[in-house]
C-alpha cells in the first residue's frame, strides 16, 4: 500500500506544498479509466487537495451503481499519491471523510522527506505506461512477479487470484459473452460520446483483443489472467480496488510489463456473476487484469487526457 505519510522532518512553504499538488493533479491526469472518461475531479483547497467523483461523466447504463466510477477515481488517487512521494512530500489521506458526504478523498501534506530511487521510477513509469490490447509474447512473466503483486493488494484488503489453465477456456467464453452484451447494446456508444464530447467508436467500448487473447504458439502464450477482488461491494472496497490496480500497473511498467485492464468482463451483473462463478463464489470481483512480456515490435500510442485545467475547478481555499 502507498505509505500514508503522516510525518516528516519539515515542512516547506505554502507555495511549494501547493506545487507538488499541482504536479499530483497533472499526474493523476494520466492514470486510465473505462472508456477513458477520467471521471474525477480534483479541488486545491487550503493547501489540501480534495478528490471527487464527477458525475457528469458517470456511464449511467453501462455503470449504474458507480463501480468503476469509484474505480477509476481510486486509480487517479494512486496516482496522485505517487507523485507527491516523488516530489518528497509527505501526506495522509482521509478516504470518504465522514465530515464532507460525497468526497472521495482529502490528501493532507504533513512535511517532506527524500524520494527513493523507486518513487522517482513509479513516477516514470506514469508517462512509459500503456494500455496494450495486442497479443503478448510467449515469453513468461518472471517468476515471483504474480507473488509479490498478490502480497502488494492485500495490504489494501483486496486479493489477487489468478486464472489457472483450467480456467481460461471458460474465461474466454464468458469474455466473448461479454464483449457480444456490449455490441448489442448500442445506447452505451451514444452514452459514451456524449459524457466524453467526443465520438467514440464501437471497437474502443469492445476493443478488437476480444479476438486476439486465446493463447497459441508464439502468441499470447506467456500472459497471465489476474482477478482484482474483495470480501466486500461498496464504494470503499471499489476504490481500494482502484488504488491496486494503480499500484499494479506502475509496478509492472517498472519491471517492463504490459498489463490490459479487462474492464467489460465485470461490467454487467452477468458477467460480475460468471467470473465470481470462476472464483468459486467467493468475494466480488472489480477488475480483470491480462499482464505479460510485451512483443518489442508492437508500440502502442499514448492515449489523449483532459488537460489539468479541466479537472481542477479554481481554489476556493488558498490562505
Amino acid at each position: 500500500m502507498r505509505p500514508d505519510r503522516t510525518s516528516g522532518p519539515e515542512f516547506r512553504t505554502d507555495a511549494a506544498v501547493d506545487r507538488s499538488l499541482r504536479e499530483a493533479i497533472e499526474a493523476a491526469g494520466r492514470a486510465p479509466s473505462m472508456f477513458r472518461l477520467e471521471p474525477w475531479r480534483w479541488q486545491l483547497n487550503s493547501h489540501q487537495l480534495e478528490l471527487r467523483a464527477d458525475q457528469t461523466r458517470q456511464l449511467t447504463a453501462v455503470d449504474p451503481h458507480g463501480r468503476m466510477l469509484t474505480l477509476g477515481c481510486g486509480i487517479a488517487l494512486d496516482h496522485a499519491l505517487v507523485a507527491l512521494a516523488a516530489s518528497g512530500q509527505w501526506a495522509s489521506v482521509d478516504r470518504f471523510p465522514v465530515d464532507e458526504p460525497g468526497l472521495v478523498a482529502r490528501i493532507v501534506p504533513s512535511g517532506t522527506y527524500e524520494p527513493t530511487a523507486t518513487d522517482t521510477r513509479l513516477l516514470r513509469a506514469m508517462t512509459e505506461r500503456r494500455t496494450d490490447q495486442h497479443p503478448f509474447s510467449s515469453t513468461p512473466v518472471p517468476a515471483g512477479t504474480i507473488d509479490r503483486l498478490r502480497r502488494m493488494a492485500e495490504s489494501w484488503g483486496v486479493y489477487v487470484t489468478e486464472l489457472d489453465p483450467e480456467c481460461l477456456v471458460d474465461f474466454h467464453v464468458f469474455t466473448a459473452r461479454a464483449g457480444e452484451l456490449g455490441q448489442s447494446q448500442a445506447a452505451h456508444q451514444g452514452e459514451v460520446a456524449a459524457s466524453t464530447r467526443r465520438r467514440i467508436p464501437l471497437r474502443a467500448l469492445c476493443p478488437e483483443g476480444h479476438d486476439l487473447l486465446l493463447p497459441g504458439p508464439g502468441e499470447d502464450g506467456g500472459a497471465r489472467y489476474l482477478v482484482l477482488w474483495s470480501p466486500g461491494d461498496d464504494p470503499a472496497s471499489w476504490l481500494a480496488a482502484g488504488e491496486v490496480t494503480s499500484s499494479i500497473l506502475l509496478d509492472a511498467t517498472v519491471a517492463e510489463l504490459d498489463v490490459s485492464p479487462m474492464s467489460d468482463v465485470v461490467e454487467t451483473p452477468i458477467s460480475r456473476t460468471l467470473v465470481h462463478s470462476l472464483l468459486g463464489n467467493r468475494g466480488y470481483a472489480h477488475a480483470v487484469l491480462r499482464i505479460g512480456m510485451p512483443v518489442a515490435d508492437q508500440p502502442t500510442p499514448p492515449a489523449p487526457r483532459r488537460a489539468a485545467e479541466d479537472l481542477t475547478p479554481v481554489d476556493r481555499g488558498r490562505c
